[in-house]
């Protein structure tokens, strides 16, 4: 059976009971061009533990493009960072639907089989997964619906093109159910300013003179709840007609939810008998994230007799313990606006910075707030360090010039665990941070970035500290980011019809709490937002307040990061040394020579590596030692300048029948450089006076007395007389 949809600006067609029928739901979406498969599968068993056990995994077919897989496997195999991140979306989307108590081993297949290159392919998995989720028997109360929003010409713009997309100032994805909002990512793009650019300034300049020529585009409090506002009404819009559309073909739900009862008489004796106990081990909680402190609580109660005459066990006891220490914790905010480690609802944790605390490392930054610190470390490449991958609606690959890779080893929060390959939330994280910084640094800047963070403990928001290090790392590197960049992470407790709007929060809030909300930026406005509702929809007013008590915290941070700043000292000697310049790009062919012999000359002679530029005739030299990129740009300089063997007048290559080897000359020195002189003979003819002739200091326009060596490849090598 088909359905044809025209919601939010597309035309969605649903085939349903087509494909995938031994599912619980399934169901097969297209719009345009752009074909996704979305099928629901559960175990008939439910597990015994607390939790929801959901699997979702988004894959991207090659075939869908028309591609078959790079690398030396030709299937598809690992999941991408792309695939990962999106599948973290659909997660985060779909999680807080699942009824409480559901406990079934489920899983979320979303499978992409034709691409469109003008199709957003997460919202339309996202929206074709929620389809294949409420029709199944899970009982679901409505579909969910994802929406982006783009800012073009100052305007918002709602589900932008992919072409359209490319020229917004914003990405913001939101996704929600009927009028509640459930999950949103936010980030500003850059942008040029065409006031600051010139068509006749050579490249090195416009990047020298005008560090700022980017425009951060950061929303302002106020811009953001407008695009949300819009955003709202789309999802509300686009739940209904899912909801009107899929009503009558929503399987029975004849599952059997598993929602524990609390042992009331257990649960009085914990509050009875242990509230001063609790109390003083939620303040050690808030030193770390391990619950050893309620541990020794619930062996301590395992071994009274009153334990042992009704049947206690440690696992029950756990449960009524940490029931009445989440009960504790946010009726203390709720009642007192006093936090478990004493602070108030609006006050950031202690914060203290280091830089360039790694004396080998290009640019280094250690941060710490409270008991979260990340150690972050700016490494700067050349064109061939960037990241290359695959993209289903691109026609080539994509090119990444700035990466944030970011690690949570177990000894973070004291555990003992493996360390292992970077998991879905260490890329989520990673790329949060990225989203954050990436307007910070111009697009022309000529080094690719790669930032790192390390976390070396965490107690709340290690993402966003993250995100604070990376900024003062990168200053630390030399990087003449454009403004400085911190985050915090918010959080919200709701009781009846009170609540509290929690900055700064850390672990034991994010886990006792009802949000989870990461706001990052300048002084000027927002770049980049994450937030997670774990109860259900956030009302407006609310989240504009949520938005102005982070904007009070990060301009606090800001403060205190400024501070740390100003204060660094960049090591230069160990940064790498990069020239930019530009030739003629007619030249561009003789740095190269015949199969790029003369390239490969450069490279090999002076250490260093060479990105030519052949339609705009940009030269870029990149190398370790400064000596030796100099000394390479000279030599190239050399080959391409009007007094060589090209006439530029002319435009044409001057003969050199006339020279001949033993052939001598007094010369005059026209440029020096640091593996010999380039000596003149006649004619504009140039010959080179390798160092190691040399016996007296040369400089320019000195005479020197000189012999013809060698004539090869149209140089000439000379010997003095």
């Amino acid at each position: 059976m088909q359905y044809k949809i025209e919601v939010n600006k597309n035309i969605e067609i649903f085939d349903i009971d087509k494909v995938a029928k031994q599912a619980c739901g399934s169901v097969l979406m297209t719009v345009g061009k752009c074909v996704v498969l979305a099928a629901v599968a559960r175990e008939e068993k439910a597990v015994d533990e607390d939790f929801l056990p959901l699997t979702v995994q988004y894959i991207e077919k090659a075939y869908a493009a028309g591609k078959i897989p790079g690398g030396y496997i030709k299937r598809e195999t690992k999941p991408g960072d792309l695939e990962t991140l999106t599948s973290r979306i659909i997660d985060r989307s779909l999680r807080p639907l699942f009824p409480k108590g559901y406990n079934y081993p489920t899983q979320i297949v979303v499978m992409v089989l034709s691409v469109d290159e003008e199709v957003d392919l997460q919202v339309v998995s996202l929206n074709a997964a929620s389809v294949a989720l409420y029709l199944s028997d899970i009982d679901i109360k409505a579909p969910v619906c994802g929406v982006r929003i783009a800012r073009i010409n100052d305007e918002f713009v709602l589900n932008p093109s992919l072409s359209e997309l490319k020229q917004s100032t914003v990405d913001l994805f939101v996704s929600g159910v009927k009028d509640e909002l459930l999950m949103i990512e936010m980030r500003a793009l850059p942008s040029v300013n065409p006031d600051l650019l010139s068509l006749n300034t050579p490249f090195p300049e416009v990047i020298l003179n005008n560090p700022c020529e980017q425009l951060m585009n950061e929303l302002s409090e106020d811009e953001v709840l407008q695009a949300l506002d819009m955003a709202s009404k789309a999802i509300l819009n686009g739940s209904n007609a899912y909801e009107e559309a899929f009503l009558k073909h929503k399987k029975q739900s004849s599952l059997s939810l598993r929602v524990q009862e609390e042992n009331l008489e257990l649960l009085n004796f914990v509050k009875n008998s242990y509230e001063p106990k609790l109390k003083e081990a939620i303040k050690q909680m808030a030193k770390s994230e391990r619950a050893s402190e309620i541990s020794k609580i619930a062996k301590e109660i395992l071994s009274l007799n009153e334990a042992e005459q009704k049947e206690w066990s440690e696992e029950d006891i756990t449960k009524a313990l940490h029931s009445f220490k989440r009960e504790l914790v946010r009726a203390q905010i709720i009642n007192e606006g006093i936090r478990a480690d004493g602070r108030g609802l609006k006050d950031v944790r202690d914060i203290s910075i280091e830089t360039n605390i790694l004396p080998s490392a290009h640019g280094s930054c250690l941060f710490t707030r409270g008991q979260t610190q990340a150690l972050v470390v700016a490494t700067l490449g050349n064109d061939s360090d960037a990241q290359l991958y695959d993209s289903l609606s691109e026609k080539s690959a994509i090119t990444e010039r700035f990466m944030v890779n970011y690690n949570f080893p177990g000894f973070s929060v004291g555990e003992a665990s493996p360390i292992k390959a970077p998991g879905r939330r260490e890329l989520g994280h990673g790329n949060l941070a990225k989203r954050a910084l990436y307007p910070s640094v111009s697009e022309n800047y000529p080094y690719v970035i790669r930032l790192v963070s390390e976390i070396l403990e965490s107690n709340g928001s290690s993402s966003m500290a993250t995100v604070c290090g990376g900024s003062l790392a990168l200053r630390a590197a030399g990087v003449d980011s454009i403004k400085l960049v911190a985050g915090v992470a918010m959080g919200l407790v709701f009781e009846g019809d009170k609540y509290a709007i929690l900055t700064d929060i850390m672990g034991l809030e994010d886990h006792d709490g009802d949000m989870d909300f990461k706001v990052a930026g300048t002084k000027d406005g927002i770049t980049a937002l994450q937030m997670d509702i774990k109860l259900g929809g956030i009302d407006k007013q609310t989240l504009k307040e949520a938005l102005y008590q982070a904007k009070e915290a990060r301009i606090h941070i800001l403060d205190i990061m400024q501070e740390a700043n100003d204060k660094i000292v960049v090591n230069e000697d160990v940064l790498p040394k990069l020239e930019l310049f530009n030739v003629e790009p007619s030249k561009i062919v003789d740095i190269i020579g015949q199969a790029g012999k003369t390239i490969k000359e450069i490279i090999d002679k002076f250490g260093v590596s060479v990105d030519l530029d052949r339609e705009k005739g940009e030269v870029k030299i990149a190398g370790n030692q400064n000596e030796q990129v100099k000394a390479a740009k000279d030599y190239i300089i050399s080959i391409t300048s009007k007094d060589s063997k090209f006439d530029k007048k002319k435009g044409a290559k001057k003969s050199l029948d006339e020279f001949f080897v033993g052939q001598e000359f007094e010369g005059t020195v026209k440029t020096v450089a640091a593996f010999g002189v380039f000596v003149e003979l006649k004619d504009g003819i140039d010959g080179l006076l390798h160092i190691s002739k040399i016996k007296d200091k040369l400089k320019e326009n000195d005479k020197v007395n000189v012999k013809i060596k060698e004539i090869k490849n149209s140089k000439i090598a000379l010997d003095l007389l």
